[in-house]
């Protein structure tokens, strides 16, 4: 079933999204199974546990955003007029689409993706191209905290969607360079409650600048503006 999306109005980016959609939702099953033991952690309100040492098995899993927090994602960065997005953890590029479009409808800017896993790497560039976008994304390899170490000017826009055990890192890191009005938006606050629990704090602290909530999209997507 074709989903309906008024907000991009571009058939190119929307049949390369749609597709890929459809892929990970057919992972879903395996994702059920793989989480099926810590289904009374979430009921508790508790989060799933995320082990570090266990991350081979999200190599070929797409894992994505959802449509509307992708069809969020695009209308955010339209109304910001971000130029340079950053986003960690790029996985198949999903997310990246969205964000470029919008990117290429504001006129011009960048959006800095990274992704440590090669393989996805290369199928997200060539998804990018597929849609149109290559030269909205600069999509880098390897360790975020190395990669993200010389963007250039301030921040409009940062997704936060990687392992997160390494959140905090990533957001202490970019944190300067995050412009006052500028937005972070965080996945799966809820679904890893426990280790995004020192991230959202951090977001939540009054003297670090951000104004924070939890909008109720994908077991929590947090999101946070730099007020100053």
């Amino acid at each position: 079933m074709r989903h309906q999306n008024n907000v991009l109005r571009d058939p190119k980016v929307e049949a390369v999204l749609e597709r890929l959609h459809h892929t990970a939702d057919r992972q879903a099953l395996k994702l059920f199974l793989h989480y099926l033991p810590q289904l009374p952690r979430l009921f508790l309100g508790q989060g799933i546990h995320w082990n570090p040492d266990r991350t081979h098995f999200y190599r070929d899993k797409y894992i994505p955003i959802e449509r509307e927090q992708g069809q969020l994602l695009y209308l955010l960065a339209r109304a910001i007029n971000a130029q340079t997005i950053v986003e960690f953890g790029s996985s198949y590029g999903v997310s990246t689409l969205y964000l470029a479009t919008a990117i290429r409808d504001n006129g011009q800017g960048k959006v800095i993706g990274t992704e440590i896993v090669p393989e996805k790497v290369i199928q997200a560039r060539q998804h990018i191209v597929e849609a149109g976008l290559t030269e909205f994304v600069d999509l880098r390899e390897g360790d975020a905290l190395k990669t993200l170490q010389d963007i250039d000017g301030s921040i409009d826009l940062v997704l936060m969607d990687g392992y997160p055990h390494l959140a905090l890192d990533i957001l202490r890191l970019l944190h300067p360079q995050i412009r006052q009005g500028g937005l972070v938006i965080s996945d799966n606050v809820g679904t890893f409650k426990t280790a995004l629990n020192s991230y959202v704090e951090f977001l939540r602290t009054p003297s670090h600048g951000y104004r924070s909530a939890t909008l109720p999209l994908k077991g929590g997507t947090e999101l946070s503006i730099k007020a100053g």
